[in-house]
């Protein structure tokens, strides 16, 4: 038996350069004809602003836990039920620390608490941070609980250092999504 195809994907951005990998993902994953709708963190718009993720994504982007028009109808459990599928790219350290912990801080946190839809991550950061045992631990732990891992490809950073840390390419993101839908 096969999974139900893949129809709304909640593409969730956080605050790392790779940010602008993720506007290519939404149109890849549109190009499939799968509804995407996009949450960014606080820091994800220090790279890319929300209104960019709105055109490619033509859904209004969701940027906190306290928006009051939505949260006035328990908009983020609402937004937790409505995907298919999860996936965080960029995932940061932050971010996999806080979902390995159970941390609810902010709308991507809250999100994939609140959901039970499969979760994918696509880690990005410098390759020591990728590295160090506490990311490698929050790694195990996600995975033990069905979280996909998406990579983190080697290569060049925006550091300047090389090493494993660097966010997949879309291209990956979107078979590795699709993928597993069959």
């Amino acid at each position: 038996m096969s999974a139900p195809p893949l129809q709304r994907v909640l593409l969730c951005v956080c605050g790392g350069v790779a940010a602008y990998k993720a506007v290519e993902v939404v149109r890849r994953l549109r190009d499939h004809g799968i509804d995407v709708q996009v949450v960014v963190t606080e820091n994800a718009q220090r790279f890319v602003g929300a209104t960019t993720f709105q055109a490619v994504s033509g859904h209004p982007v969701r940027t906190s836990l306290w928006d009051e028009a939505a949260e006035a109808a328990m908009g983020h459990i609402e937004l937790a039920r409505w995907p298919d599928a999860i996936v965080i790219a960029p995932a940061t350290a932050n971010t996999l620390a806080k979902l390995a912990h159970g941390f609810a801080d902010d709308l991507v946190s809250t999100l994939c608490l609140a959901t039970t839809s499969p979760i994918f991550v696509a880690p990005a950061m410098n390759h020591r941070m990728w590295l160090h045992a506490a990311t490698q631990s929050n790694i195990d732990t996600l995975k033990s609980r069905g979280v996909v891992v998406v990579g983190p490809g080697v290569g060049a950073q925006a550091c300047g250092e090389t090493g494993p840390g660097r966010m997949s390419e879309p291209s990956e993101i979107v078979d590795a999504l699709v993928g597993a839908a069959r």
